[in-house]
């Protein structure tokens, strides 16, 4: 019964303490959160539009408008987070300090701990600094941006985001691909500057290749020259060569470049003219 006497006084001397703690620095703290919030807030969005402005007005204005959007687009996501994760620090040590005063009271266990605590972060904090470092290269050698597709290791599909510590993809399955950026070691991307539209057509080995490749050849410049084409392809699709062949098939390559991610939309227009121009020429298909 003493014992409990005891321990009940303690904690109420406790409670005494932080409640007389709280009164006196509830301005404080209010203030404090207020001002982080209005920063965390505020902040992050006119760093986003000073970083567009930059972005724009840099030496990058000669790139292709896709390019300097996605350029925008993932600088700007990356310097907010920074930003979002430096007021959140900066509130906490703030919140903290209010606190040292009383720190030898009802603080005291924490402080105990704190060393032992330490000591585990630091060992989590390695694969933290290594995927925080390989972000900043990414971004910092334009290796990939927000929009881009791009095959990430085992992972294909479009950037989403790219974060201080993940990269984060979807396929086109829709599957999202959370990837930590210290263990991407190879970059494949496929729409960075231009775009090749390259794909093959299997034809009868009895048509006229030199026929075949007139068309092709027309069919691309007739494509290119069109309004809403010409934005879209650099260079018009055209024949390139003959691929492997045999006594039932024979293979036509077809290549053109075209601004990053527009190929898919300029091989599925030149394929369905071809297949016209093929019919009304009486060029056969392979089986």
């Amino acid at each position: 019964m003493e014992s409990l006497q005891v321990w009940l006084k303690a904690h109420a001397d406790l409670w005494g303490l932080f409640v007389t703690w709280f009164n006196q620095h509830i301005t404080g703290i209010i203030v404090i959160l207020i001002t982080g919030f209005l920063a965390y807030w505020i902040g992050g969005k006119i760093l986003s539009i000073l970083v567009k402005r930059a972005v724009k007005t840099s030496r990058h204005r000669e790139w292709h408008r896709k390019d300097i959007e996605k350029r925008q687009k993932t600088l700007g996501q990356v310097v907010t987070n920074i930003w979002h994760i430096f007021i959140v620090v900066v509130v906490g040590v703030a919140l903290f300090r209010q606190a040292v005063d009383q720190a030898d009271t009802f603080l005291a266990p924490l402080f105990a701990s704190a060393g032992i605590v330490g000591v585990a972060l630091g060992f989590g904090a390695q694969s933290i600094v290594k995927d925080f470092l390989a972000g900043l290269f990414v971004i910092g050698e334009n290796q990939y941006r927000v929009g881009d597709i791009v095959t990430l290791g085992d992972a294909s599909g479009t950037v989403e985001r790219i974060g201080s510590r993940t990269t984060v993809i979807r396929d086109v399955d829709g599957n999202v691909h959370y990837l930590p950026n210290g263990t991407i070691t190879h970059i494949v991307n496929k729409t960075m500057g231009y775009s090749m539209a390259r794909f093959v057509i299997t034809i009868s080995p009895s048509s006229d290749v030199k026929k075949v490749s007139m068309i092709i050849d027309r069919v691309g410049k007739e494509i290119a020259s069109e309004e809403k084409w010409k934005t879209k392809i650099l260079e018009p699709p055209a024949f390139v060569s003959v691929g492997e062949f045999s006594g039932t098939s024979l293979e036509i390559i077809v290549a053109g470049k075209t601004q990053p991610s527009d190929q898919w939309a300029v091989i599925a227009e030149m394929r369905g003219r071809l297949l016209a121009e093929f019919e009304q020429t009486d060029i056969e298909l392979a089986p």
